[in-house]
């Protein structure tokens, strides 16, 4: 059976100095634990977690709901707003890391 390379992972040993690295997490249970835990694991600078439940963000919808965590662990979270707000909000935190 074949194994899949777990590609952040090796962004996350790889990365360079001057390099940030963003991660995606879709946890239905223990959400901020379990996005947190991926943060450190794969030594990522931000995590952005999405969130479930909320009728009308996600998968198949224009609009998302996120929170972002960085590896000093703040947490910033964001009401719903239009996945190209989403972007905006991703990259400005990135410029402040």
């Amino acid at each position: 059976m074949y194994k899949r390379q777990d590609i952040a992972a090796f962004l996350g040993i790889n990365k360079k100095q001057d390099q940030k690295l963003v991660g995606f997490a879709l946890e239905t249970t223990n959400a901020l634990e379990y996005a947190t835990s991926k943060l450190h694991k794969k030594n990522m600078d931000l995590i952005v977690l999405n969130t479930t439940g909320e009728i009308g963000v996600g998968f198949g919808y224009d609009t998302n709901q996120i929170v972002l965590i960085d590896r000093n662990g703040h947490q910033t979270n964001f009401d719903k707003k239009s996945k190209k707000e989403v972007a905006t909000d991703i990259v400005n935190a990135l410029l402040l890391l």
